[in-house]
């Protein structure tokens, strides 16, 4: 497989994932009302995926949180991302996930103008993984669900390991990480960081699902 061989040729960008919530139909239209349809108010980096005007508070054993943005299109299951730092305000025990991984996460409270929700697993932590297209993940010469390191420079610099690779047509490349991780090492959306090949860590890459 074709390798990449400048070291700028590995840098990527970088989005910083504030807490959002994903609907799916049942709940918009309790939360929001029979029939109801989403507003777009902006799109997203990701193709197809866009934030809503709409907004929602979640509720948990210790505390709420405000205005936390819907996103777009609906999904099929409700899932609700937020930070290490948000379980410790609402006294939610929400666990490390990839996207759509849902089974036994934490229960949470969503409340909108219409009407309020609880779902009984749907919240997680979102695990920092990079989008790439097919072209792309022939070019850095990896596949779905490897897992890389990356290298975040600067004055906090640091390496994130078991970074999941998700690779799809419709993505564009571009890695997420949550506002904690962004916070604790100075990024910020449109950052650059850097693929390590493992090579260069003396190490083998490492492989692997969920």
């Amino acid at each position: 497989m074709q390798a990449v061989e400048q070291e700028d040729a590995w840098l990527i960008p970088l989005a910083v994932s504030n807490r959002h919530v994903h609907l799916a139909e049942k709940e918009l239209y309790t939360l929001f009302g029979p029939g109801y349809q989403l507003h777009k108010e902006r799109d997203l980096s990701q193709p197809g995926q866009y934030a809503c005007k709409e907004t929602v508070t979640l509720v948990g054993p210790k505390g709420v949180i405000e205005k936390v943005r819907v996103l777009g299109p609906l999904r099929p299951r409700t899932q609700v991302e937020i930070s290490i730092s948000d379980c410790f305000k609402l006294g939610v025990r929400a666990p490390l996930r990839d996207s759509g991984d849902l089974a036994g996460s934490a229960p949470i409270t969503l409340v909108g103008p219409a009407g309020a929700v609880t779902i009984p697993e749907g919240c997680i932590i979102a695990a920092r993984h990079i989008h790439m297209s097919p072209a792309d993940a022939h070019r850095f010469g990896l596949k779905d669900k490897d897992k890389v390191f990356v290298r975040a420079k600067g004055p906090r610099a640091l390496i994130f390991a078991e970074v999941l690779v998700r690779v799809h047509d419709a993505f564009r490349l571009e890695m997420h990480v949550d506002m904690d991780e962004a916070n604790a090492v100075g990024l910020k959306n449109g950052d650059r960081v850097e693929i390590v090949p493992l090579h260069r860590l003396g190490e083998k890459k490492v492989t692997g699902g969920c």
